[in-house]
């Protein structure tokens, strides 16, 4: 047996450790003192694995809770706040399911996307008032119009959002949007309604025809037909808006406005009546064309119209 040689094996291996910890800027009482904390946290970290591994922390948490809840922290009241128009009591009666609980077992960002199922909530915020109050409070969709579809009238937000249904001889002071996706087109139908300020008020509803275009109706009976593409229709509009300005061309006794040809500004009269009692169109900045004969798809648009009615 190579004892000599054994030995100068060791050594070399001596060295070696010695001149790799003569490179380390630490003195041998800090290596060793930073050693010890290493150990500690492994012991540390397996301790609380096995911890983990038997459910002591779920344990334990229960048994805070529960000794919260026998302190008087326990959930009696519901308080719901931001209500206007919704009623409070879908808000209540998904918030009511945690009543007798420890205030400390309620998981709130489960409440709160419960309660973010309901159609009106926008936004909801969830709170724990120690000592016994759960507070929901709610930022509710703002209804933007009244979508008629498939026979029936739902409120609807700018983005589409149905709200819920409301009754034909209650419906609020909103526009009427009518048409398959007219609901998604709300927004679109607001952008477009600002470039002619001056007309807004005066906007009974609009029909989305064909998922490219609208017709709007006025609260003065007649139909305006504007062109595809959102920056024609404004164009359209806004040229609309200063003809009815300089020539008062609401509530004149015409039918409707056709707009969709931009070399055209056609005003079709209900049957029958002299194309000499329509209105001048002075402002016109195209050729003006008085009739009384619909057009196709004009019907088509009206048949839709009252189908969805």
């Amino acid at each position: 047996m190579d004892v000599g040689g054994a030995r100068r094996r060791k050594a070399r291996r001596r060295g070696l450790l010695d001149r790799l910890l003569d490179h380390v800027p630490l003195s041998p009482a800090q290596i060793s003192k930073l050693l010890t904390w290493a150990i500690a946290l492994i012991i540390i970290a397996l301790v609380w694995l096995a911890a983990r591994f038997f459910g002591l922390p779920a344990m334990i948490g229960a048994e805070v809770s529960q000794l919260a809840g026998r302190a008087g922290f326990q959930v009696a009241r519901i308080e719901v706040l931001g209500l206007e128009r919704m009623d409070e009591m879908p808000v209540s009666s998904v918030a009511v399911r945690y009543v007798d609980r420890s205030m400390l077992s309620v998981d709130l960002e489960k409440l709160r996307a419960e309660v973010m199922t309901l159609g009106w909530v926008k936004e909801a915020r969830v709170s724990r008032r120690l000592p016994d109050t759960l507070v929901v409070d709610v930022v509710e969709r703002q209804p933007a119009a009244v979508w008629q579809h498939d026979g029936m009238l739902s409120l609807v937000d700018a983005g589409g959002v149905e709200l819920g249904p409301v009754a034909a001889d209650n419906l609020p002071d909103l526009p009427l949007v009518v048409g398959p996706d007219a609901n998604r087109q709300t927004h679109a139908l607001s952008r477009l309604m600002d470039a002619a300020p001056a007309l807004k008020p005066m906007l009974a509803g609009a029909t989305w025809v064909g998922s490219r275009r609208w017709d709007l109706r006025f609260q003065s009976g007649e139909q305006l037909l504007l062109p595809e593409g959102e920056a024609e229709a404004a164009a359209a509009l806004v040229n609309f808006a200063r003809m009815d300005g300089v020539d008062r061309l609401l509530g004149r006794g015409v039918l409707r406005f056709d707009m969709r040809d931009p070399s055209r500004f056609v005003l079709r009269l209900p049957p029958g009546q002299a194309q000499g009692n329509a209105p001048t169109v002075s402002a016109a900045t195209v050729r003006t064309v008085v009739t009384d004969k619909p057009d196709t798809e004009t019907r088509g648009a009206s048949a839709s119209a009252a189908t969805e009615g």
